[in-house]
């Protein structure tokens, strides 16, 4: 059991390491855009012995203070994956509650007013409760300033994927482009320009948290020349000084974008 003066100490000592490596970042290695997979909020909650949405709850709000980190040290862009395709096939009672806490931390993103909130995903598989919030944070923080927040729910790598090239092929059909004529121009272009994320930087950096050390689909296309950084902590115990950590190891590796 720790005693209150070895637990002061170290606070203390912590705290004199997460100054030293914050002062050690350059504002010009920092990354524009950062993809951040949030895992670990249910093996968090039942390591505590609590409800499956204890967890949920304990990384939505984990969201915010990753966001207002982003925003100190000049990153421009955050995709938060909160919701993949595949975790819409999850059981009722575990489901409703986390679109529920989806919901109410959306709400709260927008209710700041200083980030631009953009769903990105695919919103016609989603409750129309959950879609309505996520259009009308979008409608409602359109005109601010700040970072932009990609809040992907209802997302999925391949199904982007799908989802360009379908409206690809339907734009140029209108046109009265044929197959064929398509099929002889379209190029890498074509397709970025109706991916959910067009327009925007690709992600700099991707972190993943809870010890897993894979995509499961994350931004398939934009992230095939990001740097990755993969965190033990789950991801409700994630912390500024790991943040600060994974800010350095991108600084200290050398880019080759594909090369």
């Amino acid at each position: 059991m720790r005693t209150p003066g070895k637990a002061k100490l170290r606070d203390v000592v912590y705290g004199l390491y997460e100054r030293r490596l914050a002062r050690s970042l350059s504002p010009d290695r920092m990354p524009r855009h950062i993809g951040v997979i949030i895992d670990g909020n249910r093996r968090w909650a039942r390591a505590a012995g609590d409800p499956v949405s204890r967890g949920h709850e304990a990384g939505a709000t984990k969201i915010t203070e990753f966001l207002h980190w982003c925003d100190e040290v000049g990153v421009k862009v955050v995709t938060v994956w909160m919701l993949s395709t595949d975790n819409l096939t999850r059981p009722a009672d575990e489901l409703e509650p986390l679109l529920r806490i989806i919901e109410q931390t959306v709400e709260e993103l927008t209710s700041i007013g200083q980030w631009r909130i953009h769903p990105v995903g695919a919103l016609d598989l989603l409750p129309g409760a959950t879609a309505e919030v996520l259009k009308g944070a979008e409608a409602a923080t359109q005109n601010a300033q700040g970072l932009l927040v990609n809040v992907a729910v209802g997302y999925g790598g391949r199904r982007e994927l799908a989802d360009a090239v379908r409206s690809l092929l339907l734009e140029e059909a209108a046109k009265g482009i044929s197959i064929e004529e398509l099929a002889e121009r379209v190029d890498v272009e074509h397709i970025a320009e109706h991916l959910y994320t067009k327009g925007q930087p690709d992600p700099d950096l991707v972190i993943r948290t809870s010890g897993e050390q894979r995509l499961g689909g994350f931004l398939l296309w934009q992230s095939a020349l990001s740097e990755f950084y993969f965190c033990e902590a789950l991801w409700p115990d994630f912390r500024h000084v790991d943040f600060l950590r994974a800010i350095r190891s991108y600084a200290q590796r050398e880019r080759r974008f594909g090369t």
